[in-house]
Formats: C-alpha cells, sequence, structure tokens
C-alpha cells in the first residue's frame, strides 16, 4: 500500500486579524511549522481582507489566533491556541493519525461552514 495515498489530506489555517499583535508575532512560529510539517497545506487568513468570503462564521471569531485543521474536507480541530510551535506541530500530528483528534459534530455548524470557506481560499481564483 502506498502510504503518501493514504495520508489524510490536512489544511491548518491561522485565522487572524491584521491588528492583532499576537498574531504578528505568531506568523513566523506558523511559518516554520509549515516547512516542518511539509504534508499539510498551511493557510494564514485574515478575516477581515476576507469577510466575504469566510461569511458569516468569521464573526463568531472572538480571540486570536484561532486554528481551523481540515482533515480530508472536515473540520477536526477548531478553537484558540496559544502561539506556540510545538502546539502547532502536536495538533497536525494528531490530525494525521485519524483516531486522535474527533472530527468536530454537525452542531458546531460554524466550524463547517469556515471549513469550506477557508478551503475555497486556500485554492486560489479558479
Amino acid at each position: 500500500m502506498n502510504v503518501a495515498a493514504s495520508a489524510p489530506r490536512l489544511l491548518v489555517t491561522c485565522l487572524c486579524a491584521g491588528w492583532c499583535t499576537t498574531c504578528e508575532a505568531y506568523r513566523a512560529v506558523f511559518e516554520q511549522s509549515a516547512r516542518e510539517h511539509p504534508q499539510a497545506r498551511f493557510a494564514w487568513v485574515d478575516i477581515e481582507d476576507e469577510s466575504d468570503a469566510l461569511g458569516d462564521a468569521a464573526l463568531d471569531i472572538e480571540s486570536f489566533p484561532t486554528l481551523l485543521i481540515v482533515r480530508d474536507g472536515a473540520p477536526c480541530f477548531y478553537g484558540t491556541v496559544l502561539p506556540h510551535g510545538a502546539t502547532v506541530s502536536r495538533l497536525v500530528e494528531a490530525a494525521q493519525e485519524a483516531g486522535e483528534l474527533p472530527a468536530l459534530s454537525r452542531d458546531q455548524i460554524d466550524a463547517w461552514a469556515l471549513a469550506a470557506s477557508v478551503e475555497a481560499l486556500s485554492r486560489g481564483p479558479e
């Protein structure tokens, strides 16, 4: 079996705001995490710049930085994190191991809506 073919598709998104100094300080850490995990796609999304694309779900983000990790099209982590590289690494590694992070329930509709919007944004214009 080809291990690469069976690995989950991961999208790790930092949802931030341009005015947030914590997010700005976190950006270098996030970019380093992207280099350390080339199997995952990483996206930095300013929720104010992308408010139209993100829709109403972006309005509910109150704390920064907020990470959204999408595994195979379904959100598996959505929450505020401390700006430490080790935190992102642990979350990415857990998301790669299908049983480690439980998928969010459909009751958390904001995360599902946001996941779809972020997936589309990360692909860029078609």
